[in-house]
This record gives C-alpha cells, structure tokens and sequence, in this order.
C-alpha cells in the first residue's frame, strides 16, 4: 500500500485515480450477448448458463424441493442472524415512507404529491465468488415494503444448476417467489427484453462484476432504468492516533477481499499511524482465505498523510468514496463536512461491515465518485413521486392571469389559449 505525503491538491486526480474499466474491450463481449438473448431468449440463457456457468440446465426455475432444502441447509445461527438483520432493515426502510403531500397553495389551486411503486422491478444477485445473500435482503424488502408489483430475482447457479441456499432462503423470507437461474450480462438483458421466463422490468437493481455494470449501463438505452452507476467496491478510512490501527486495518481490508480491483484509501495526519495500519493489515492479511485477492486490491489502493483536516476534508469530498469511515478526535466536525459519500460510518466500533449486513441502513451504493450526485438504494428507489393538481373554477380566475401572461412572453399562444377559453366560458356562465 503506498503511502502518499501532503499530495498537491492538482495531483489528488492521478494518485487516486480508481482502477479503470476497459470499456471497449468489455462492450465488445457484453453487447453480443444482449443482442443474443434478446433474439433467442430462453434459448440462450441455457446456452450462456453452459459456456459461462459450466451446467447444463434442465430448468430455469429452482424447485420447490430446492427451496424447501435451502432451509435445512442452513445452521439455526444463520437463519437466527439474518432474521435480525432483516428485522433492522425492515425497520429502518419502513420509517423511510412518507405520506402523501396535500397543499392548497392558492385558493381554489391544490396540488398533490404521492409514492407510486415502481409495478417491475428486477433484482440482480452475484452469486460467484461470494454468494451475497445479504443484497436479497438490501433489494428485496424495500421493493416489498413500496408494494412493487412484480419482483424478478436473478442470481447465477454454481456447478450442480442450483442457487446458494442462503439465496433462496433469505429470497423465501422475504417473499420473493420469482427467482431465475441466470447471471451476468445475460441476466440483465433477459430482465432489460424479456424472455419466456424471465419477465421484462422498468428498473434492475443490484451490484456485479465489470460484465454486468456494462449490461446494465446499457439497458438504460432500450427504456430500463437502474438503480445508479455502479464500479468495483471501496472504502475510505479517516482516521487519527485516537483511532485503533488493528479496527482501521481490519476495515480497509474488509473491502479489499470484494474483488482484485476494489480499492481502499487511508487518510491520517500521522505517517507513523500509517504504518502501524499497514502492519497490521500485513498481519491479518495472512488469515484470509481470500488473500489473494486482497493483495491484488492492495496494489490500487492508498495511504495519504495530509496534515490540517480541512484539507483531509476537502481531500474525501473530492474522491466520493463509496464507504466513509471516519475515526478522529473531532468526529462531529469532520460528520459534519462531509457532502459526498455513499454511506458514513462514525467511530471506532462502527464497522463499514455493520452497513453491509445488519444495522439497518442499505449496502448498494453509488461507487466510483458517484457519491456526488446518486444516493443509495432506499425505500424511495422502488417508487415513483406522481403530481397532481385540481383547480376550480375561482382557482381558475386566481392563477389564469398568471399563467396567460408567462405563456404569452414564451411566445406559445395555445398555451395561453387554453386558459383563456376557460376563463372566457366562466365569464358567460356568470351573465
């Protein structure tokens, strides 16, 4: 991990820079395979299932008897854990709702404004290397608790055809029934065009690899929105000598294991608290069984010393990380200036792994710099806000005027007209 000294502000864009995407490269493999499943549908999802999952497939639907095992194969510790953490993301996605706005904001003109759920919604789940059950739980019970319609789940079977047991079980729990054997680039275009199984969404959620962040950024050109651009994980730690190396180490490698090119960035005011973290990553590093990939992760990622916290501040809004631990001193103060992040983590026992299972907040969030301009998924993810407004007929007369004037110096006389006609017609309804 290299350590970086007071970096010049005009260098803060190159030093960390993220781990690039190769986009052409990846366009080249992902737009054939959209173009092949929305030609041959079903066929080709057992096609891809053969040559990218290495099974052959006898149905794209898991069976009862798969479901009704799932269970079983689950330690009652397991089953207890997720419960919990559903029971905290539940909660707090529910005091998310809010009621329907109603304001009369001139006589006779009332507007409203209400949460209509999005009616499909496809939820995409990786199940390779890390089987991520707890995104079922991130995705599923908002789309739930917003009464969408329809609920499309995708997640990629291992080698014997079947989902992971955690998958299906957490997806029983929380009520999803429509789950589909299928990942990658191919599950999303099966959700962007639909297929004999797989029903057409408005709108995929869900985190995956490089492959699938292609599919989805271009099934927004065929009518599908997504839940938000998305890159590889990250994490972001600030943290000073009140902060304990060995949680700050434990953190920044907690995204390291997501993927070789996820990338973690410490920023202290000590360089001698920078290398006791290192050392400790070094240390705990040894007892991962996905080491590997962590040191990969390790080579993209930073430590920076930056001495006055305005400038560690102004440092961590520019880079928008994904995650945000902050562990100082003057914890309220940094809280406090930060604007762009996906999700904040105060305190030295506040894990970014909390987020990611069980507090409550949700673990899909914006990436790659993102945090600048898209929130994490949220109740208000799944629904749509719809306007209305009713005007009588003394309403009419109140803000036509208004509306006739604006309209005219717009040059855009049916506009106009419109209410003209209307206030032409009360007039003679009064003679």
């Amino acid at each position: 991990m290299k350590i970086l000294d007071n970096p010049a502000k005009e260098t803060w864009k190159k030093q960390l820079a993220r781990p690039t995407f190769k986009t052409k490269q990846i366009n080249k493999i992902v737009k054939p395979i959209l173009r092949k499943v929305k030609r041959n549908r079903d066929k080709a999802l057992f096609k891809f299932a053969a040559e990218y999952d290495h099974v052959e497939l006898e149905s794209l639907f898991p069976s009862e008897i798969e479901i009704q095992a799932a269970s079983a194969a689950l330690s009652p510790a397991l089953k207890e854990a997720i419960q919990v953490a559903k029971a905290n993301i539940e909660r707090f996605h529910m005091a998310q709702a809010t009621p329907e706005l109603i304001d009369e904001v001139m006589p006779g003109v009332v507007c409203r404004r209400k949460s209509v759920p999005i009616q499909k919604v496809g939820l995409y789940i990786p199940g390779g290397t890390a089987p991520l059950f707890s995104t079922v739980l991130m995705l599923g019970i908002p789309a739930v608790l917003a009464g969408c319609k329809e609920i499309v789940l995708c997640t990629p079977p291992n080698k014997e055809g079947k989902i992971h047991p955690a998958i299906l079980y957490t997806a029983d729990l929380v009520g999803i029934t429509k789950l589909v054997k299928v990942g990658g680039a191919q599950a999303i275009a099966a959700m962007t065009f639909g297929t004999e199984s797989v029903p057409q969404v408005d709108k995929i959620f869900g985190p995956g690899n490089q492959f699938v962040t292609a599919a989805k950024q271009i099934a927004t050109k065929y009518g599908v929105a997504i839940d938000m651009p998305a890159g590889p994980s990250e994490v972001l730690v600030y943290a000073d000598i009140s902060a304990n190396p060995a949680f700050v180490a434990a953190d920044l490698l907690s995204q390291a294991e997501h993927g070789v090119d996820s990338q973690v960035i410490l920023v202290t005011d000590s360089e001698q608290f920078a290398k006791l973290v290192i050392k400790e990553m070094d240390t705990q590093l040894e007892d991962l069984p996905r080491k590997d990939i962590a040191k990969k992760a390790l080579a993209n990622s930073r430590a920076v010393i930056i001495d006055k916290m305005e400038d560690a501040i102004e440092l961590i809004n520019f880079y928008a990380p994904e995650h945000l631990i902050i562990s100082v001193v003057e914890e309220d103060e940094a809280v406090n200036a930060i604007y762009n992040a996906g999700s904040v983590f105060i305190g030295n026992y506040t894990p970014e792994s909390a987020g990611d299972y069980a507090s409550g907040t949700n673990h899909t969030l914006p990436t790659y710099g993102y945090a600048r301009n898209y929130s994490g998924v949220s109740l208000d993810s799944f629904v749509k806000k719809i306007t209305y407004q009713k005007i009588s007929p003394e309403g009419l007369k109140n803000i036509g005027p208004t509306i006739e004037i604006m309209a005219e110096n717009e040059l855009l006389e049916a506009h106009k007209n419109a209410v003209s006609i209307r206030l032409k017609h009360l007039k003679k309804q009064k003679k």
